[in-house]
């Protein structure tokens, strides 16, 4: 299963070209660039282009992009206008939204990437129908204009109201919106359960998002750190290599010296929970 690194990693700092070197350097094929204006401003046009002239060159590719949940660089701490939900009813509020998103969109003019990550809605959200109906408005115009630039949208389970495999089968049924899952495990973790989440969303998955932490807190912990029985759920993964990455989005721990490095031993070690299952 190829590796891929979500710059979730170093979140709290400015992407730069050293930064990708690292994570070259640690044996990653791919990467996801997390959209926190602190991180990468999408709107900067210069750390674009800068971004863009290293992946030219590099044998790095960017897999992903996860779009963007604030409009701020404080995390949304900004205020509540900063938080990008793209179930807001409010027709005008939502119009901005969406630009916002297409901004980050436009990434893939400077690097080509094949997924954006979507979120439906923000963390424990209640199900709401007017919502639902705003996220199909949403979801139609982002779709296209992501297709228009060579780019899928995948739809990512979070603990809300409205993201658990159910409601996103639910919501495509109702919508006929054909689009595909990015198989967040942690989030899982914290809701039905690895197993009954993954065996929902398997035939639509084409991404990951791979972190550990206690089945309450979404702490985004290295595999191990957390109560995700590892050898159970890399044989779940496992069950369909060749339709996904091992994309391990983590948090950043200050006792790390060496994160990329880390999480690289991280993805091999998960790699022997594979095998353990093969031999089965």
């Amino acid at each position: 299963m190829q590796h891929v690194l979500s710059t979730h990693l170093f979140v709290g700092q400015r992407l730069t070209t050293a930064g990708l070197e690292r994570i070259r350097n640690a044996g990653f094929e791919s990467v996801e660039i997390y959209c926190a204006r602190q991180h990468v401003d999408y709107q900067d046009g210069a750390q674009i282009a800068e971004l863009g002239h290293w992946f030219r060159d590099s044998p790095l590719k960017l897999h992903s992009v996860h779009s963007p949940i604030h409009n701020d660089d404080v995390w949304g701490r900004s205020g509540p206008h900063a938080v990008l939900d793209i179930t807001e009813s409010q027709k005008a509020k939502r119009i901005a939204i969406v630009d916002e998103i297409k901004r980050a969109i436009e990434i893939a003019e400077s690097v080509p990437f094949k997924y954006l990550i979507q979120h439906l809605g923000v963390v424990d959200q209640d199900y709401d129908e007017r919502r639902i109906d705003a996220a199909f408005s949403s979801l139609d115009e982002i779709r296209v204009f992501a297709g228009q630039r060579g780019v899928e949208v995948l739809l990512e389970n979070i603990p809300n109201g409205m993201s658990s495999a159910a409601k996103l089968n639910e919501f495509l049924t109702t919508t006929h919106l054909n689009l595909n899952y990015c198989f967040d495990i942690g989030h899982a973790h914290m809701t039905k359960g690895v197993a009954a989440e993954f065996e929902l969303m398997k035939e639509r998955i084409r991404s990951t998002h791979i972190h550990d932490n206690d089945g309450k807190t979404d702490s985004h912990l290295f595999p191990g750190q957390g109560t995700i029985d590892w050898k159970h759920a890399m044989g779940l993964l496992r069950s369909r290599p060749d339709q996904y990455p091992m994309l391990l989005e983590l948090k950043a721990v200050a006792a790390v010296e060496h994160p990329a490095e880390d999480a690289k031993r991280t993805a091999d070690d998960l790699d022997k929970f594979e095998s353990y299952y093969e031999q089965q």
